[in-house]
Order: structure tokens, then C-alpha cells, then sequence
């Protein structure tokens, strides 16, 4: 029993160490205290946003259907991948998890409320916090970053997206991320 707990112990501590930012209460305190000098740092991704609602293995699970031509009052739960190209086997960077809803009754306009949560890499364990309107049948649509967590506490920025391929029920999105984060 003794040597499963010091597995178990291990594995989280290797697991944290990966994340690549120190997590907990206190280990929060000692960041903020170096806030005042720290750097700000702009950081940029590109990926694809891939929200499948058909099939075995949908990604995005309605859990409120609409019978409005805006998709008025629909609410869908996701957890999609995040992908370097457009190809749903292309390679994962990470998980666009929560929540979008028809908040629109003229127009088709979704409310976003997700996290990227990265998955590889350097920002293997740190989010990014969506909360915005996404007018779909835009070219383009400007979401806020309005926080985030691991590298990316306090971060802000804007997440641009462009639909690349959308079906009746499923839909890739480019995505265009820059956000202003501490270097710390």
C-alpha cells in the first residue's frame, strides 16, 4: 500500500512538472509577487477548431435543440480538438472545452463560453479563456481571451476565427489567437 502511494505521489509530481508551471495556492502567491517585474509577452497560435455533431464520437453533444432558423436558444457542450491543419487527423495541440449557445434572434450569433486547453508543448497544461459573441456566418469573428491559467494567468487577447468547412452538422474553424500574457 505504502509503494502506491509513493507511485501515485510521483506521477503527480512528474505530471505537474510537464505542465511547466507550478501549481496551488501558494505557488500562485509566489507568481503574483513577481508580477511587478515581470515582462509582458505576445503570443501567437494558429489552429483548427474542429465541432463534430454527427457520428459515433461526436465532439459537441447538444443539450438544448432550437427549432429557430438563428439557432436561437440551442446550447451545445463540447470538448473538440484543436488541430495544427484542417484534417481531423492532423495533429492534436489541444481541446476547446464548454459551452456555446444561439444568442442571436435576427441573426445566426452564438455566445462562446470555452477554454484552449493546451495539450502539447511548452503550454502542455495552460488555458485560454473564451467568453464572446461569434456571429457564424461572419468571414470573420472576434472573440475576446478574457483570462487564462498555467502560462497564461491574467492573459488577454483575441481569438479571429474563420469558418474553413461547415456541414449541416459539423463545422471546422480557423482560428487566429494573440494574446498578451507575463513572462514570468
Amino acid at each position: 500500500m505504502e509503494k502506491t502511494s509513493l507511485v501515485i505521489l510521483l506521477c503527480f509530481i512528474l505530471m505537474s512538472m510537464a505542465q511547466g508551471v507550478v501549481l496551488g495556492p501558494k505557488a500562485v502567491e509566489k507568481w503574483f509577487k513577481k508580477l511587478p517585474h515581470a515582462k509582458q509577452k505576445v503570443t501567437k497560435f494558429h489552429f483548427y477548431f474542429h465541432d463534430i455533431t454527427s457520428g459515433k464520437n461526436p465532439t459537441a453533444v447538444p443539450i438544448i435543440k432550437s427549432k429557430s432558423p438563428t439557432f436561437f436558444g440551442y446550447v451545445a457542450m463540447i470538448d473538440d480538438p484543436l488541430t495544427v491543419g484542417p484534417e481531423i487527423n492532423s495533429t492534436i495541440v489541444g481541446r476547446a472545452q464548454g459551452i456555446y449557445g444561439g444568442a442571436g434572434q435576427k441573426e445566426a450569433a452564438l455566445l462562446m463560453t470555452l477554454n484552449f486547453v493546451f495539450t502539447t508543448g511548452k503550454y502542455n497544461g495552460s488555458t485560454l479563456s473564451v467568453l464572446g459573441r461569434n456571429p457564424a456566418f461572419h468571414k470573420y469573428r472576434e472573440m475576446p481571451i478574457v483570462g487564462g491559467s498555467g502560462v497564461f494567468r491574467l492573459a488577454q487577447g483575441i481569438a479571429t476565427a474563420k469558418t474553413y468547412w461547415l456541414n449541416a452538422t459539423d463545422a471546422i474553424v480557423e482560428y487566429n489567437v494573440i494574446v498578451l500574457h507575463y513572462d514570468i
